[in-house]
Order: structure tokens, then sequence, then C-alpha cells
């Protein structure tokens, strides 16, 4: 398949579900939904949500049943990136070739931004309407964890604290399931849970595994390597903070490896059923993007 069609296509069609929440539409000047606003339409891959509408279709179904849920791993996602721009944490100056939300407004506002779309999008999670109640419980409940101290959290934590320090790669493996893998997990999850189907679940997972591992691995790469104005940002941070990377620990050359086996691992989970095509094209794309 096309898949920078389809991942173009799904980009639109989400970024006008953002427009049209009333967060976005009616943020007025000087408030916290300004800097929402300023944050989620900063642009960006979209890649969650758009995991959120593959899985729906491997699923069965069609990709916007689960709207609300692609929105609020959008919007949780935008949050940890405000966030872990702070000046606390690793002190960004660029996010998505804009300035970041605590460089473009006060670093308060910022804070209380992020704090916002977390809230935000358990209030979306709450409200939906085409699953059965039970399933939506336990979808907020495996998102909240995914998000939470054992999962997002948990992972910047124990980046924090191997910044200048030697890890193994067992240790490293461990932070980015949490920090970036949790997420990448929960929106693969999430419509299974949501539509009671159980017996893709498990394979999902799998393959969410895989593909965030391998993710972040070719960030950890393309911070090396990348080009500034394909990516949005800086790159050479990772070095300059100190932190344990993929290329620093087993070498360019190995990490583009050990990228490709998560690829081949993430195809192996899901199989080749109906419906599959498109998360096997994003798993390439994941390993392959130069951005």
């Amino acid at each position: 398949m096309d898949i920078e069609k389809w991942l173009e296509e799904t980009r639109t069609t989400i970024e006008q579900w953002i427009k049209e929440d009333d967060l976005v539409h009616h943020a007025a000047t000087g408030t916290v939904e300004e800097v929402m606003r300023y944050s989620l339409l900063a642009g960006g891959k979209r890649l969650r949500p758009q995991l959120v509408m593959a899985s729906t279709v491997y699923l069965g179904l069609p990709p916007d049943t689960f709207r609300d849920a692609a929105l609020a791993v959008e919007y949780i996602h935008t949050y940890s990136l405000i966030h872990d721009d702070l000046p606390a944490m690793d002190n960004d100056d660029l996010r998505r070739g804009q300035l970041t939300a605590h460089k473009m407004f006060p670093e308060a506002m910022a804070i209380l931004s992020g704090d916002a779309l977390l809230t935000e999008a358990f209030v979306k999670m709450s409200r939906m309407q085409n699953a059965k109640a039970d399933d939506v419980l336990s979808a907020i409940t495996y998102l909240s964890v995914a998000v939470g101290r054992e999962g997002l959290i948990r992972g910047q934590v124990m980046d924090l604290a191997a910044e200048n320090r030697s890890l193994e790669l067992s240790e490293l493996k461990t932070i980015h399931r949490n920090k970036t893998g949790a997420l990448f997990r929960a929106a693969l999850v999430i419509p299974a849970l949501l539509s009671g189907n159980h017996v893709r679940q498990q394979a999902l997972s799998q393959y969410g595994e895989h593909f965030g591992l391998a993710f972040q691995i070719v960030d950890d790469i393309l911070n090396v390597v990348g080009k500034p104005e394909l990516l949005g940002k800086n790159i050479g941070t990772d070095s300059e903070r100190g932190k344990a990377t993929y290329p620093l620990l087993v070498g360019l050359e190995q990490a583009r490896r050990l990228a490709d086996d998560h690829r081949i691992r993430a195809k192996i989970a899901i199989g080749s059923e109906p419906g599959a095509q498109i998360l096997h094209s994003l798993i390439d794309f994941a390993v392959d993007r130069q951005w």
C-alpha cells in the first residue's frame, strides 16, 4: 500500500478533529486553552492517533470508530512533549520546528497547559458513547497505567537518573519500553479493549512493544545523523546531555540492526491477518524514516 498517502490523509483527518475540538476552536488569547492550542497545532507526525486508527482497521472496524481515543492519546503525547521540553527536564528551545511552549509563553502556563491536556484526554475517554461501559473502563485503566508511574512517568524518571552515567543495554531498553513504548502500546491496545476483542489484544500489545523500541532506536540514530530541518528540532542534544542511547552503547550499525530486528518481530506478532497491511507498512515507516 502507499503508506505515505495513508499517513498524509489520516494526518489531515486528525488535524481537522483537533481543530473541531471545543478547547481548540474557542481558545481565547491569554488563556490556558491558547497554550494548549499552540502545542496541539504545532504539527508533528500524529503517529499515535494514527496507530489507534490502524489498530481499529486491523480489528475490522472503520478507522474513525474510536475518534475520541485517538485524540486522547495525541493530547497525552502533546502534554508529555511540553513537560519534556521544560528547563527542569530536557530544556529544549524547539519542538516540531517552532518555539517550545515554555519559550513562547510563561513557563507556568506551559506547565499548566500540559496538566490540562493530560486531564482532557481522560475527559474524552470517559465520554465515549460507541463502546460498552465496562470496555471503556478497561481502556481508561489501561491508558492510566501506561502513562502513569508504572509507564511513561517511570520511563521519564529513569531517563533523568541515567544522565551522565554508564548503562547496560537492558537498562536502556527498560527506559524506552516505558518512556516511549508505553503510549505506543496503549494506542494499539485501546481499540481492542473498546471493542471487546481480547483475541487480538495480545498480538497488538506485542506489535506495540516492538514498534516502540524500533521507533526509539531510530530516534536515537537520527539524533546523531538526522537533519534538523526534517526533524524540526536540533540534533546532537542527547550527547550534550550525557544521555545513554543505542548508538552510544552499541554503535550506529548495530543500532540499525536492532531496529530491523524489532521490525521483523512486530510483523510476526500480527501475522498476515486481514487489516494487518497498514500495521506492516507503519513499522516499515518507523524504521526507515528520516524524520
